[in-house]
């Protein structure tokens, strides 16, 4: 551990190295250093025991069938109301139409997250999700974060496990990871006061995992949160995959801030910046010791960062991300999708091994970089 200068990051080093786990106070200490080179080494050390040189990626359509909603989180540029500028609501043969025209041969997984829509029956979501696996059946769908799914439950006034059977039964697979925000009470009061609490999005995640369907976990940071709530947050995370094991990947997303209440409030024009982003993914590598995978959600840090990120810790990118429209409407610079080449090529270009992947995580391809 030469390598690392400072003394008090020494002693979490050596704990990490010799795979045990840190506590808060060390995980702050992470975000806090200023020996960035040996937070770099450090999280590539954690990364290698989880995924050695690979790095995967999954040929996915993005998709929302509405951004009808009503929670009126203040980070959000994407939900609009009935009859706004810019809203739309398919009914599920639209929405297949949508996907089918979107659709490309070797897709493996159709990601959907969306507004909360007030008056669609839970009929509406089984058969969408019904009609999707009979259209395509080698599309997996995962869909509905546990905001929605608490939203669905809350229409149908039924309980939550009762709307995943349904969905599960119909062919939903996975869950994504939205949703979660930040956990700390204080911060959802600013950000978010009308969303599902931190209890809820964990207890849907818990009974989600119960069921045998495995999800994503995700944070929103770079807004009003500290420190300390960062590492809370990946606490409740980290607690809940010791106790069920459900969580695939980990997915810090970069505050976007361009036409949202928030931005505006806090005189916000820039995401937060590369340092932060790579610090911040670090960090979680470390901290988040039972994550499969953690993310470098290209679309919010940028290709080229994302990039960086797999020297800092990350063993997933995420993928293609056809038509992806929740982040770009709040101001995300990077593309709106990526080819299965320029993934590749990322990858490669990084000294990596690219891995094409299903929803699951299931390898699929390993794919050999292009000759220079």
């Amino acid at each position: 551990m030469r390598w690392v200068r400072d003394p008090e990051l020494r002693r979490v080093a050596e704990k990490v190295d010799a795979g045990e786990r840190v506590s808060p106070e060390e995980g702050l200490l992470l975000y806090q250093t200023p020996d960035l080179p040996a937070l770099m080494r450090l999280a590539q050390r954690v990364r290698a025991r989880h995924a050695g040189e690979k790095v995967y990626f999954v040929h996915s359509l993005r998709f929302s069938q509405t951004n009808i909603c009503y929670v009126g989180c203040k980070f959000c540029a994407f939900a609009r109301r009935f009859g706004e500028e810019g809203a739309w609501d398919y009914d599920v043969d639209e929405a297949v139409d949508w996907i089918a025209e979107r659709y490309q041969p070797g897709m493996t997984e159709l990601h959907i997250a969306s507004g909360h829509h007030p008056k669609r029956p839970l009929g509406y979501y089984v058969e969408l999700v019904s009609k999707i696996r009979e259209r395509f059946p080698g599309l997996q769908v995962k869909a509905f974060t546990a905001a929605e799914i608490a939203h669905i439950a809350k229409v149908a006034k039924t309980d939550v496990a009762a709307v995943l059977k349904e969905l599960k039964a119909a062919g939903l697979v996975a869950m994504p990871g939205g949703g979660a925000e930040i956990f700390a009470e204080r911060v959802r009061r600013i950000i978010a006061p009308s969303k599902v609490p931190a209890e809820v999005w964990l207890a849907v995640h818990r009974t989600a995992h119960d069921l045998g369907i495995p999800t994503n976990a995700t944070m929103l940071y770079g807004h009003v949160e500290t420190l300390a709530e960062r590492i809370d947050h990946m606490e409740r995370l980290r607690r809940l995959q010791d106790e069920t094991g459900g969580f695939m990947s980990f997915i810090p997303l970069a505050f976007q801030p361009d036409g949202n209440p928030l931005a505006r409030e806090l005189g916000k024009t820039q995401p937060p910046d590369a340092l932060e982003d790579l610090r911040n993914l670090a960090v979680a590598r470390i901290y988040l010791d039972n994550f499969p995978h953690i993310k470098g959600y290209w679309a919010t840090i940028t290709p080229a960062i994302a990039q960086v990120s797999l020297d800092w810790g990350v063993s997933d990118i995420d993928g293609t991300l056809v038509e992806e429209k929740i982040v770009h409407m709040a101001g995300a610079r990077a593309p709106e999708g990526l080819s299965k080449t320029e993934l590749v090529d990322l990858i490669a270009r990084a000294g990596y091994l690219p891995v094409e992947r299903d929803a699951l995580y299931r390898e699929i391809r390993v794919h050999a970089p292009r000759a220079a």
